[in-house]
């Protein structure tokens, strides 16, 4: 995922990462399950392909790159349903069929809008130099 850009000079595994904290810190705060929001997050773009060329899959890649996502974390990971719901949903309300059903769900959707806006526009530093970054990583893949 490191080697794949997301939006501007951020890659897809820095972009999970952050959409990951986020939602931690936010699912933290609200007592919704934290854990499940961090691993969703983490696994939600995990599509594997750089969106910017030619896409391998059929359709556009907003559209069809939650299934693909999902397709590849059932693959490498155990997930549970609530994950699978975030990982499913996360671009709602462009794939306006899939409804989050869960809270968790609609936190990770708006922190991966959050973190795109601010990705595209040149807000963040580059994730891999965060502390806390690499410390919610460490914890979701601790959970994996």
């Amino acid at each position: 995922m490191q080697q794949f850009p997301q939006h501007g000079d951020v890659s897809t595994l820095e972009h999970c990462l952050m959409v990951a904290f986020i939602s931690y810190v936010i699912c933290r705060f609200l007592g919704l399950n934290r854990y499940a929001a961090a691993r969703g997050g983490l696994l939600h773009d995990l599509f594997l392909y750089d969106w910017h060329k030619p896409n391998p899959y059929p359709g556009l890649h907003g559209f069809t790159h939650p299934k693909i996502a999902l397709h590849n974390a059932r693959k490498f990971f155990s997930i549970s349903d609530l994950e699978a719901d975030i990982i499913r949903t996360h671009m709602w309300p462009l794939t306006f069929w899939a409804f989050p059903h869960h809270w968790e769900s609609l936190v990770v959707s708006c922190a991966d809008k959050l973190c795109a806006v601010c990705e595209t526009f040149g807000l963040v530093r580059r994730a891999r130099n965060t502390r806390a970054l690499g410390w919610i990583a460490g914890l979701c893949i601790s959970w994996a």
